[in-house]
């Protein structure tokens, strides 16, 4: 019996690694789908991977303006990693472009920045788990801790992403 349970636990093990390192190698864009709170992981054509997202507690529209609680929506990249994020891991997101900030100077206002994809603290990390999501961000895509430890390790730096309303 405890060899069986080993011999399970084992396999788990490979099939998460395994997982892990396909993503590493094929992941050549990301989709966010706001409305739907989904987020994508893609090579070319075909899908590998979706996630269930929170975003900002006024999700609706383009980010306009620094606290605004608005998720941007265009294209983008993944502009860099940080590995000792407030919220466990995150991946920057290259808000706000040149439109962005053109945009934001007409109205003289900020454009804020800051925006990324990541973790969950304490108390919403135990939500999510549970498969309940509510929007709390300020701007940004949170996924679970679990999920951002595998998004960490399988987005590159200079990965696009189209975040759509």
């Amino acid at each position: 019996m405890r060899s069986a349970a080993f011999a399970a636990f084992l396999l788990m093990v490979c099939a998460i690694q395994a997982t892990a390192a396909s993503l590493a190698q094929t992941v050549t864009y990301i989709t966010v789908d706001k409305a739907d709170r989904k987020l994508a992981l893609w090579h070319g054509k075909k899908l590998i991977k979706t996630y269930r997202i929170a975003l900002g507690g006024n999700p609706l529209g383009h980010k306009q303006q620094e606290g605004d609680s608005r998720t941007p929506e265009g294209r983008y990249i993944i502009d860099h990693k940080n590995p000792k994020s407030a919220f466990y891991l995150s991946l920057h997101i290259s808000y706000p472009n040149r439109a962005d900030i053109a945009s934001a100077r007409s109205r003289g206002v900020s454009p804020g920045g800051d925006v990324m994809i990541h973790g969950t603290p304490g108390a919403l990390s135990a939500v999510n788990t549970l498969g309940m999501y509510v929007d709390w961000t300020a701007g940004c895509i949170a996924v679970s801790n679990t999920e951002i430890e595998e998004l960490f390790r399988s987005v590159k730096v200079g990965t696009p992403i189209l975040i759509r309303p």
